[in-house]
């Protein structure tokens, strides 16, 4: 893989329940909303469980993912093609926090804060399954 290592780590406060963020993070049908403009592409409609794959575009970049790590506070991606990596995440009362890690051409900061903003912001405006 050619890129440089990165390494991000991140935390945002939203106006949320664990359970409801857990629920926003995990529903394919949430997540094609909140990650708008990039594409979401799921083999299945269910919520995400451990060994699930699938794949985010934007234009023509496009990283693999799959789920390595899921239970009731914590969902870890393996990540692949563009970003050589893993991607976590972990929530409570009122925050998101996010941990980037992998080798790449993008900026990983830079995508890792655009998609938090996101998902903050579907908070703020009721974005739902």
């Amino acid at each position: 893989m050619l890129g440089n290592f990165q390494r991000s780590e991140l935390r945002i406060e939203v106006p949320a329940t664990p359970s409801t963020i857990r629920d926003r993070l995990l529903s394919p049908s949430a997540l094609k909303k909140w990650l708008f403009p990039q594409q979401v592409s799921f083999s299945s409609p269910d919520l995400l469980t451990l060994g699930t794959k699938f794949e985010t575009s934007f234009g023509s970049l496009v990283v693999g993912s799959q789920v390595d790590r899921v239970d009731s506070q914590c969902l870890r991606l393996l990540l692949s093609q563009g970003v050589d990596g893993y991607h976590e995440w972990y929530w409570g009362e009122g925050w998101v926090q996010s941990r980037l890690e992998g080798i790449s051409l993008l900026p990983l900061n830079l995508y890792q804060t655009a998609t938090l903003l996101r998902l903050q912001q579907s908070f703020r405006s009721g974005i739902r399954d």
